[in-house]
C-alpha cells in the first residue's frame, strides 16, 4: 500500500514576514490519518485550527494567502511546495503572525525542516486526485492548463521583456519520473524589480523583503551577491510556486500542469474550475506499489 505520510517530530523556526515584515514563529508537528494540511493561527485566542482548501485563498497579491473566519494566513506556497516536494499529507502548521516566514525566498529552508523533523509512513492509503479530462482557464493572453497524465509534469512559460530575462530561458518543462524536486526546484528564489519596491510598501506589500530573501532585479540586471542559483532560476521558480499552489487542494495530483503568465490568482482558479467540474478529476489510491506512477517514487525516504 502507498501510504500517506506526516513528520517524526516537531519542529520550529523563526523568520520574517515577506510583506508584513512581522517577526514569525512557525511550528510543523506531526498530524494523524486523514487530517490533511491543517493551519493555526496561534496569536490569536479565538482562532481554530483549519484544513487547507481552495475556496479559502481569498487574496492573491503576490502570494497565496488563506482567509477562514476572518483569520489570515499568507504567503503560504512555499511552504506547501515543500509539503508537496516531501510528499507529506498530514501536518500542523501553527503560526503567531498572519504570514510565513520568508526564509531566503525559496523552499529550500522548509525541505531543511521537514528533513530535520523525518517524515514516517502512516497506516493508511495516499489519497490522489486524478484529472480525467483537460480543465483550463483563461483571461487575456494569459492560461493555465490541467491535462490527464500518468505521473506528475509541469511545464511553464514566463515572459518578461526585461535584459535579465533575456539571458534566462523563460521555458521549462519537467516530468517528476525524472526530476527530482528537493535538488532542482526547492532551491529557486522568488524575484522583484527595485523600481516597484516603494508602490509596493505603499500598499502593505514587501516589508520584509531584503537581499537575502529576495531576487532583486534593477532596469539591467540582478543584484545580489552571486547571481541566480540557476541559469533558469526565474521559471524555476514559477514551477515552485504552481506546485505549492496547487498542492492547496490536499492531494497530490496526478496530472500534467502547463501555464502561460501564469501566477497565484490563476493557479487557484484552476483548482476551482477542476472541483466545479466532478466529471474532470477521481479521487485514487493504490494498493500496490508498483502501481503508484513513477513520479511518486521519487519522494524523498521516510525516516530521514
Amino acid at each position: 500500500m502507498f501510504q500517506q505520510r506526516t513528520l517524526k517530530t516537531t519542529v520550529r523556526a523563526v523568520g520574517v514576514g515577506l510583506h508584513s515584515g512581522e517577526r514569525v514563529t512557525l511550528v510543523l508537528k506531526p498530524a494523524p490519518v486523514d487530517s490533511g494540511i491543517v493551519f493555526h493561527r496561534v496569536d490569536l485566542p479565538d482562532s481554530a485550527p483549519f484544513r487547507v482548501g481552495p475556496s479559502l485563498v481569498n487574496d492573491t497579491r503576490l502570494s497565496s494567502t488563506l482567509i477562514n473566519d476572518g483569520v489570515r494566513v499568507g504567503t503560504i506556497e512555499h511552504l506547501m511546495s515543500a509539503f508537496a516536494g516531501f510528499g507529506v499529507d498530514n501536518v500542523v502548521v501553527e503560526v503567531d503572525a498572519p504570514e510565513m516566514p520568508i526564509m531566503d525566498g525559496s523552499a529550500a529552508p522548509f525541505i531543511y525542516l521537514l528533513q530535520s523533523a523525518g517524515v514516517v509512513d502512516q497506516a493508511a492509503p495516499k489519497r490522489f486526485v486524478r484529472v480525467r479530462k483537460p480543465i483550463e482557464v483563461v483571461e487575456g493572453d494569459k492560461w493555465v492548463k490541467l491535462e490527464p497524465h500518468d505521473g506528475y509534469k509541469v511545464s511553464l512559460k514566463i515572459d518578461f521583456q526585461h535584459p535579465a530575462f533575456k539571458k534566462s530561458a523563460q521555458t521549462i518543462t519537467l516530468d517528476f519520473a525524472t526530476t527530482n524536486y528537493v535538488s532542482e526546484i526547492a532551491r529557486a528564489r522568488t524575484f522583484g524589480f527595485i523600481q516597484e519596491v516603494e508602490m509596493l510598501r505603499t500598499n502593505g506589500l514587501a516589508r520584509g523583503g531584503s537581499m537575502d530573501s529576495v531576487v532583486v532585479i534593477d532596469e539591467y540586471r540582478v543584484l545580489n551577491d552571486g547571481g541566480l542559483r540557476f541559469e533558469d532560476e526565474f521559471v524555476r521558480h514559477k514551477v515552485l510556486d504552481a506546485i505549492g499552489d496547487l498542492y492547496i487542494l490536499g492531494h497530490p495530483l496526478i496530472a500534467a500542469f502547463s501555464g502561460y503568465k501564469s501566477g497565484h490568482a490563476m493557479n487557484n482558479k484552476l483548482l476551482r474550475a477542476l472541483l466545479d467540474d466532478p466529471d474532470s478529476y477521481e479521487f485514487v489510491s493504490f494498493e500496490r506499489d508498483e502501481d503508484v506512477p513513477s513520479s511518486f517514487h521519487a519522494l524523498p525516504p521516510i525516516g530521514i
